[in-house]
């Protein structure tokens, strides 16, 4: 049995910024974590507004206002960003939200035209809801009315993709293609309650599938959409098939965004190991369950409850050890010709790590090296993304090499005791807008795991510091 078999994991977090000098064969110098240390409670953060219902999108609108989603409160809120008032433009009362879950009103996109005078106020939202074979998640796009200030006429694009209440993803975003791009999780599946549901995030659909409007297969991917909620002709053909799958082998990936130049970015959550960043290509494959951050076998092997011998219910789930009835595969047993490593991890760590901290009082994955990356941002500037932390109350600066392919310096801005969800930034990129959740565990000013949240619920503003 091996301590550091385990493929489960949170939506964890935990430790500061630290680099190596070691190598890895399959990416670039992977940094490595230390013990979590106190950080430094910023005092230039300005609460722009509160009382909001777990934000989580935010997106400032050609109006001036930051747009936002409230996963449980199951609405879209416009926010002046300078008096900070609210005014809701849509209820969405058929949304289903688990308490505590990572399902409800997600992703928001807003059209390129909107407020422009075309004919194209549309504005695009993902959220989860309820039919007789368990919930679903659909986008819908509605008309926004600048008179009355609402949301109105929806019409659903796609409907029918999983849902659950656990690694949802659901980030939306317009690509400068004029296409729609989604995240989907893989639904928790293979930890916690859940392990004994297999990790589907290699699976890809068949032409059968696809005839029958039947996404199951779509769990673990990015999906790349025409604005009616079409397949594109030119998306990538996998398997032979063509589907709305961009790219496959994700694990949760909670954050999307592009660069001025095209490039798409994801952040994704990572087991007890390598949060990563990855640069997103058509038809590349991201390697989980089999690969966590980069293939170098290091603390990570994955260890698949759902197959284990006898049947999966015959074997109990444990963070830390994994029975010898459970299938293990290391990272270097896996192969594939389109794998395709992050650009950066937080954290890879060596084998023997001792995941169990004692500085957490029993809560070990807020000490676990990785720092539960909620969104990402690319900064108006094209030179860095903004990636908030939901258990290190910061949004971590990660600025880019010339190419944007590559990060050379990371830094922590804006740190708060707060779980951070979403960030969206000024005209100017000076001031950097983030949305807390309402509820949770965080890390205190002293690294000490915490469920008391200073602004629950909130909007902060801080000033942006390159």
């Amino acid at each position: 049995m091996h301590r550091r078999s385990m493929i489960a994991l949170v939506v964890a977090t935990a430790a500061v910024v630290t680099s190596a000098c070691a190598s890895s064969p399959s990416g670039p110098a992977p940094t490595t974590a230390s013990d979590p240390t106190p950080t430094t409670v910023s005092e230039d953060v300005r609460v722009v507004a509160t009382g909001l219902d777990d934000p989580y999108e935010i997106v400032l609108g050609p109006d001036d206002f930051i747009w936002v989603t409230e996963k449980s409160g199951k609405r879209v809120v416009r926010v002046n960003p300078d008096s900070g008032e609210k005014k809701t433009a849509l209820e969405i009362p058929e949304a289903v939200h688990t308490t505590g879950g990572q399902d409800g009103v997600l992703g928001l996109a807003l059209h390129p035209d909107l407020l422009t005078g075309r004919g194209r106020d549309h504005v695009y939202l993902a959220h989860t809801y309820r039919t007789d074979a368990g919930p679903r998640t659909k986008i819908v796009r509605y008309t926004y009315d600048p008179d009355g200030e609402r949301l109105h006429s929806p019409k659903d694009l796609i409907t029918g993709m999983p849902a659950g209440h656990d690694h949802q993803a659901a980030r939306l975003v317009f690509g400068p293609d004029g296409k729609l791009y989604y995240t989907i999780g893989d639904q928790g599946a293979n930890q916690f309650s859940l392990y004994c549901e297999p990790i589907r995030a290699q699976e890809l659909p068949t032409a059968a599938q696809v005839r029958a409007e039947d996404w199951d297969a779509y769990r673990g991917k990015v999906l790349r959409l025409e604005t009616d909620g079409s397949i594109p002709r030119d998306n990538p053909e996998l398997e032979g098939v063509r589907s709305h799958v961009y790219s496959y082998g994700h694990r949760n990936p909670q954050g999307l965004a592009f660069s001025p130049d095209g490039l798409l970015y994801s952040s994704e959550q990572g087991p007890k190991t390598d949060d990563e960043v990855n640069v997103i290509r058509a038809g590349r494959n991201y390697g989980w369950p089999h690969i966590a951050g980069y293939r170098d076998d290091r603390a990570y092997v994955y260890a698949d409850w759902s197959a284990a011998r006898g049947g999966c219910a015959s074997v109990t789930y444990d963070d830390y050890t994994v029975p010898e009835e459970v299938p293990q595969e290391k990272e270097t047993d896996w192969t594939h010709p389109d794998f395709t490593p992050p650009i950066r991890t937080f954290y890879t760590v060596d084998d023997g790590y001792e995941f169990q901290n004692p500085k957490c009082g029993g809560m070990d994955f807020m000490c676990w090296p990785t720092l539960a990356p909620a969104s990402l941002e690319v900064h108006p500037d094209g030179k860095a993304l903004l990636m908030p932390s939901l258990k290190d109350g910061a949004v971590y600066r990660l600025r880019l090499a010339e190419g944007g392919e590559r990060i050379v310096d990371v830094a922590p801005l804006g740190k708060t005791v707060n779980r951070y969800r979403d960030t969206t930034v000024s005209r100017d990129g000076r001031t950097v807008y983030v949305a807390t959740d309402s509820t949770g565990i965080t890390r205190d000013a002293l690294g000490v795991p915490t469920k008391t949240l200073t602004h629950p619920g909130a909007i902060l503003a801080f000033p942006y510091r390159p």
